[in-house]
């Protein structure tokens, strides 16, 4: 019975693979999907990434369409930075509940306090809070990015443990907000010493999400595309990972050989996973759900993602 359903169930998906081809090529269509979404949406992605490299596929692209399997605010992103493009997320409901941890009025009120401060806000963040912000950063890039700003004092959101990571690798002032990722913040330091224990020969590669403790335990310390690289080219055969499970799917990719243990089962983001490969045909047949980001904010947002890319 549950061989038949598995049976069942590739041939829906072979279906839809189809449909999917024939939607692109009808609608000048491009599909970008981040490093944490499901197997079966990254498996049909033209570009796989993290929010850096999907940013500037975004800018890119001479699609007119851009499907972004991510959440919302890298959709809104890819309409900001390519505003004369369709852009389309499979499902709306796709939030980050550490973008909601930071308001227009909240970011206002600290702007107002430290008056020679520039606002560097790291990309998972809203259009709006972006509008408020001097220059965008990704984990890739952050440290490049607060020490290319010209002040001494940096008021940082919305991410506290990437900001006390940050902080480390900088001789700025900074004022750092208190938003969290609820996915990376659950790993703790008991799950890590456990997987130690229990494989003492592999590597532990972790994000800067994580919580400070935890990241002081990593071999490497690394955004999502830090870590997959160094992954690929290191001569270590086994890995416990610090950072969001979706990452799986390209790892055993690059490095069949070698293994990769998840230092907890609760490195999930539920709001990157609700994207499924039906939804992904659904939203190109219909056309919605769109991706609107009002021009006041648009304009504003766009010069912080702009500043952002310019950085090397």
């Amino acid at each position: 019975m549950e061989a038949l359903a598995l049976e069942r169930k590739a041939e829906q998906n072979r279906e839809l693979r189809e449909r999917l081809t024939q939607l692109k090529k009808e609608r000048n269509a491009i599909i970008l999907a981040h490093y944490y979404q499901r197997d079966e949406i990254q498996e049909v992605a033209d570009f796989r990434g993290d929010s850096f490299l999907l940013a500037q596929k975004a800018a890119q692209t001479d699609a007119e369409v851009i499907v972004f399997c991510g959440v919302h605010f890298m959709g809104e992103s890819a309409k900001i930075l390519a505003p004369n493009k369709t852009v389309l997320i499979p499902d709306e409901r796709a939030g980050c509940p550490m973008a909601d941890m930071v308001n227009v009025e909240g970011l206002r009120k600290v702007k107002a306090e430290h008056p020679k401060a520039k606002v560097v806000t790291y990309i998972n963040s809203s259009a709006e809070i972006k509008a408020e912000t001097d220059i965008c950063c990704t984990s890739a890039n952050a440290v490049r990015v607060i020490n290319s700003v010209d002040a001494d004092e940096i008021i940082w959101v919305p991410d506290k443990n990437l900001g006390h990571y940050v902080q480390q690798h900088t001789d700025k002032k900074m004022i750092i907000w208190e938003g969290y990722c609820n996915t990376h913040d659950m790993l703790t330091v008991k799950d890590v010493v456990e997987m130690k224990a229990k494989y003492p020969e592999a590597e532990f590669v972790v994000h800067p999400e994580c919580r400070p403790e935890v990241v002081e335990l990593g071999d490497f310390i690394g955004s999502t595309t830090a870590i997959l690289e160094y992954c690929k080219n290191s001569t270590s055969k086994q890995f416990i990972v610090g950072t969001e499970d979706g990452t799986g799917y390209q790892l055993r990719l690059d490095s069949p050989d070698k293994e990769f243990i998840f230092a907890t089962k609760f490195l999930v983001c539920p709001n990157m996973k609700v994207n499924n490969l039906k939804k992904l045909v659904k939203c190109l047949e219909t056309m919605s759900p769109q991706i609107y980001v009002p021009p006041v904010i648009a304009d504003k947002a766009r010069s912080s993602l702009e500043r952002m890319l310019q950085v090397k």
